[in-house]
C-alpha cells in the first residue's frame, strides 16, 4: 500500500479569494489551485456537521490506489465520501491527528 503526498488542509476564519462553497460540508475551500504548494484553506460554517478535529486542526492529504483498503483497521473520522467529481475522500485519526486519505479517479478527473 503506497501513500503520495497530496496536500496540505488548513482550517480559518478568513475569508479567502476564489472559494468554493462545498453544500454537504457547509464549508468553503480554496487555494488548492492557486498555491505553489497545494495548500488548501478551508472555512466552515458555524453548523458544518464535519468534526471538530476537522474543524480546528490542521491535516495532510495523501492519495492512495485503493481507500476502502487503505481504510481498514483505521480510527475512521469521516467514512468515504465524494466532495467532487472523481474524487473518493475519507478522514482516519493518527497519533491524535487528522489525515486525509484520497482515490483519484484518473479518467474521470481528466
Amino acid at each position: 500500500m503506497s501513500y503520495k503526498y497530496h496536500n496540505p488542509g488548513i482550517p480559518t476564519k478568513e475569508i479567502k479569494e476564489g472559494e468554493t462553497y462545498l453544500p454537504g460540508s457547509k464549508m468553503y475551500v480554496s487555494g488548492y489551485d492557486t498555491s505553489s504548494y497545494k495548500i488548501e484553506w478551508m472555512r466552515f460554517e458555524k453548523d458544518s456537521p464535519l468534526p471538530e478535529l476537522v474543524k480546528t486542526i490542521p491535516h495532510i492529504a495523501f492519495e492512495v490506489d485503493d481507500l476502502n483498503e487503505t481504510i481498514k483497521e483505521k480510527e475512521i473520522l469521516i467514512h468515504p465520501d465524494s466532495p467532487s467529481d472523481g474524487i473518493t475522500a475519507a478522514f482516519i485519526i493518527d497519533n491524535g491527528a487528522p489525515v486525509e486519505l484520497l482515490q483519484i479517479d484518473k479518467q474521470e478527473r481528466n
